[in-house]
């Protein structure tokens, strides 16, 4: 291994090991706390432009495999880690997690005190940061952090979505030829608009039963106007994805030709926040956001553990245009809603992470029943 240099915006300085590519990196650092699927983790497009502090202390134990990949790979800028197993031991396993860093140029940063910096996110925030194998001058990092773009001034989803179309047919844990049997779909297929999408989201969507075909952060409002009159496609899907959604100001106008023509449309997480917003209701930055597996969301009365991975959140006065339907039982922002005299509705949350015991989910289904009941 080699050194590794870190430098925070609040001025902490810090030196490590280095598991991953050399080089120089600059980004947002947050923590996530997850005990498991750091794989999953680092292959969401969500964290593009962000460095991943984990608390579970022991990384890269089971290893890294092609089919838990939640992208073709790793958007972060950097992984953060008490521990990293390079030997690692798991019968799915294909290669380090370290060799997986070094294919994509992702830094992976070890024997550091993840809880101290985790303590210093929940004080302070989220904020920015440089890691580099390349530089060890405490005031030149500083330097070079000044002068390097925020997450705030970057469009990532320019970066993440798709370039071209497709159709995506595999399910959750089951190959295309066993998941896309054209005799079980409900024949009405979904448009989902790629700002990042994860890959499990896709899977759960085809096991709901319907037909998903996934198109660029380029879209035209108007095409899925027509497409849809023309009954084409049954609904729309908005996905989740990277960076701040008061950004996407282009994104957000497309969205907005779509919120009067009765199109059935569900959102996660990114997609979630961007809805808000065409509504006339801006998004705010929490302040260190929500990161993990265990997050207990009311829905009703009903508590369900749910993933999460977001920075911002919907303001409360959104109750004005929606009702809510989840609440994030540990600092009370909103996890869903339903748009009022709409077939519209999003959560924040990611229901296709599968955390367990009692999820969230059905709303896919819920989806579906839309879609097929749509004109």
């Amino acid at each position: 291994m080699q050194k590794v240099w870190l430098y925070l915006e609040n001025g902490m300085f810090f030196e490590a090991n280095s598991f991953g590519a050399s080089g120089t990196s600059v980004g947002e650092i947050v923590f996530n706390t997850s005990l498991t699927g750091y794989q999953e983790i680092i292959t969401d497009p969500s964290y593009a432009g962000q460095f991943i502090t984990f608390t579970m202390p022991e990384i890269g134990n089971v290893g890294v495999n092609k089919d838990d990949n939640e992208s073709s790979k790793p958007h972060c800028s950097g992984v953060i880690v008490r521990a990293y197993n390079e030997e690692y031991s798991n019968y799915r396993a294909e290669g380090s997690l370290a060799n997986m860093l070094k294919e994509h140029n992702i830094i992976g940063i070890c024997d550091i005190d993840t809880r101290h910096i985790t303590k210093t996110l929940r004080e302070s925030g989220a904020m920015m940061m440089i890691a580099s194998t390349e530089i060890s001058s405490k005031e030149e990092l500083a330097k070079k952090l000044q002068a390097s773009p925020r997450i705030e001034d970057i469009n990532y989803i320019k970066i993440v979505s798709t370039k071209e179309a497709y159709v995506h047919k595999s399910g959750a844990w089951n190959p295309e030829k066993l998941a896309y049997n054209p005799a079980m779909m409900s024949n009405k297929k979904v448009v989902v608009l790629d700002f990042g999408v994860k890959r499990n989201i896709l899977n759960e969507l085809v096991e709901s039963g319907l037909e998903v075909e996934v198109i660029p952060s380029t879209f035209s409002g108007d095409d899925l106007i027509a497409r849809y009159e023309a009954g084409e496609i049954g609904g729309v899907f908005l996905s989740n994805g990277p960076g701040d959604p008061l950004t996407l100001t282009e994104e957000v106008a497309e969205v907005r030709k779509l919120l009067d023509k009765n199109i059935p449309i569900f959102a996660i997480c990114l997609g979630h926040q961007m809805l808000s917003i065409a509504h006339g209701y801006d998004t705010y930055k929490l302040k260190f956001g929500q990161h993990g597996g265990n997050h207990p969301v009311a829905n009703k009365g009903v508590v369900e553990i749910t993933a999460q991975n977001h920075n911002y959140s919907v303001p409360d006065n959104i109750d004005e245009v929606a009702e809510i339907t989840h609440i994030n039982l540990f600092d009370n922002t909103i996890e869903g809603v339903k748009y009022k005299n709409k077939p519209i509705f999003s959560v924040q949350h990611h229901p296709e992470a599968s955390p367990g015991p009692h999820e969230s989910k059905y709303v896919f289904a819920e989806f579906a029943d839309m879609v097929k009941e749509s004109k």
